[in-house]
Parts: C-alpha cells; structure tokens; sequence
C-alpha cells in the first residue's frame, strides 16, 4: 500500500510500505478521507517534532479486516477514528478517561496515521459512522470531538456568552459545539475572510477581527464572557487576550498546540481568579463519548458543517499540494480533506 511521510520541513512523501495485519482486538481500515490539521501544519512548518511515522489523525473509512475478539465492528462497516490509542487498562482508561492514559499512543505522531490507504487501529477507538454521513464529513468527527471535550471540560451553561479565539477547524468545530452545549452567544475572533464568513454560517453571533483585540475588550465591558476557547495555539499571545476577555470568575479553555512558551499574563489570573483548563483530546462521560456526541451532530447538521468548512478535496497522489494549500491560507482553505 502507499503511505505518505513527511522527510523534513515542507517536504511529503509517498511511500510503498507493507499493509498492516490485526492484531487480538484491532481492526484494519481502509482509509477514505483523513484531514489535514493545524497540528500537522506545525511540524509541516517545522515548528513541532516531525513524526518518524505515517502522519494524519483526522480518519474515517471502513473497515476492511478484523483481528481475533472483535465483536462490535465488521468488514465493510463506516467507521470514524478517534486520534489516539489508550491501552484500555490502567484507571483512567477503566473510568473513560483514557486520553488521560499514560500509556497513550499518538495516531499519525507515534504510531501510523490516516494519509494512507490502510490504518491499523483498536476497535475501542473506531466508531460507527451513521447512516446517510459521507466519509468527508465523518472525518471532521475528530476536531468536533476535541471541540465537544474543550465546552464540556470548560463547563458550559445554557446561556452563557462564549468567545472562541481563532476561526480553523478547531474554533470553528468549537462555534458548532458551544451552540449544541447551550451558549446563548458565541463571539469569533477571526483573521481570514473564509473563516469569517464560515463561523457565521455556523452559528456565530458576531466575529471579531483578530487585528482588533479592543473590540472582543469591549464586549467584556458591555456583557461578561464566560466561556473563552482558545484554539490558535503556535507562536501566537493569545493568553494575553483570553484573561483580558474574560470575567471574574470564569474560564478559558485551551485547545490550540502552543509550540513555544507563550505569554503568560499570572496576576491578572490571580486577580480575575481565573480557571485555567488544558484539554488534549477527547474521551467519555458516562454513558456517551465526545466521539459519539460529535457523530451524532454530524448525522443532524452534516451537510452543512462539511459545505462550510471542507474547501479543498485532494488525492493521496497529490497529498504535497493538499498540504501547500492547507498551509497558504490566501487559497481560501480552512479544511483540505485528503481523499484516500
């Protein structure tokens, strides 16, 4: 099978490699579309550690092989991957906090990801994709399950006002969550046009330009945000706007892949008494996983979500151009989908 890696910064790949087997408890699947995310963008710029394996994280496809024990999945049936492999016995696997695992495997960092056309993975981290939800959409499970686990980690209330800094997949994947959790006002802070008018399209009451921090300041006067979701990460002083936003006594929550120390403004946490909140991935709340809630969006709102946010559909063949139109933003691209 072929399978893409990246050999240094800017520089992908395709590659002959062996297709792999199931193990006791796993599945193969064949890969139909795995995104690009931001997160690969960062080492595709050199800026995060450039994985030594078969990159992509953002997967769905359908299953073509099934190891020993598996009962809950077949070959043939639509499944969408959650984007790391937990070893499903330590405590907090055992509680459905296995993001938290500390044996965690990163799929498309530390073991083979989705830009290739077969994946071997876990049966407990693939799940059914619904009826009628095409294999582009079902991918977009990924960011809206790490936007689902950010508004539920970050406890939001019915009509609490929420500001999303940062209007990729993530921030826009956290503008459909926020509205599912209740918010009764979401604000973006934006850079791009495209993103704009997609976080709009997807529920934003109002977006901010990026370049006008004083005007997301000014609604912190005029009403108090609860809820800010930081989702930029890199290089960017985004904390520093985050604290500024937010009210006494309420939370940010951050999603974004800072790659260097970012500015840190402690006093003014202290001061506002602030709640702070990391949140990597996804994982269970009681009966549901952030996966199934973010599936089950995508069976309602679907077509929709996927005809605002995936702008670029591109062949493995070609997968060094999806990657230079997923990084120059002036193409229009939010989401490029790499069709397998």
């Amino acid at each position: 099978m072929q399978a893409a890696f990246c050999r240094g910064a800017g520089n992908l790949v395709l590659d002959d490699v062996t297709r792999p087997t199931p193990g006791a408890g796993e599945v193969v699947v064949r890969v139909r579309n795995c995104g690009i995310c931001g997160s690969d963008l960062h080492w595709y710029h050199d800026e995060m550690m450039i994985p030594a394996v078969c990159p992509g994280h953002e997967i769905a496809g359908e299953v073509a092989e099934v190891g020993t024990g598996v009962t809950s999945l077949k070959a043939g049936d639509p499944v969408a991957l959650e984007g790391i492999a937990s070893c499903g016995r330590c405590r907090y696997c055992l509680t459905g906090e296995y993001q938290r695992c500390l044996k965690v495997r990163v799929v498309g960092m530390t073991i083979p990801g989705g830009f290739a056309e077969y994946v071997k993975m876990p049966a407990r981290h693939c799940f059914r994709v619904p009826a009628g939800v095409a294999f582009a959409t079902a991918a977009l499970s990924e960011p809206l399950g790490v936007a689902v686990h950010g508004v539920r980690l970050g406890g939001l209330e019915i009509g609490q006002r929420v500001a999303v800094l940062g209007a990729g997949t993530i921030g826009l994947m956290a503008v459909v969550a926020a509205r599912a959790g209740g918010a009764g006002e979401v604000i973006v802070v934006a850079r791009r046009p495209q993103q704009k008018a997609a976080a709009l399209a997807l529920g934003a009451d109002r977006v901010v330009d990026d370049g006008d921090p004083g005007g997301l300041g000014g609604d912190a006067v005029d009403a108090p945000i609860d809820l800010v979701v930081e989702t930029v990460g890199g290089t960017a002083d985004t904390l520093d706007t985050a604290v500024a936003a937010c009210r006494p006594g309420g939370t940010i929550c951050i999603l974004g892949a800072f790659t260097r120390a970012p500015t840190f403004p402690a006093l003014f946490v202290l001061a506002k008494e602030l709640r702070l909140i990391g949140s990597f991935v996804y994982g269970r709340a009681g009966a549901r996983a952030d996966f199934d809630i973010g599936l089950d969006l995508l069976a309602r709102q679907g077509k929709h979500i996927a005809e605002t946010v995936i702008t670029h559909r591109i062949p493995l063949a070609e997968i060094a151009q999806g990657f230079r139109t997923a990084a120059d933003k002036t193409t229009g691209a939010i989401k490029v989908t790499i069709e397998a």
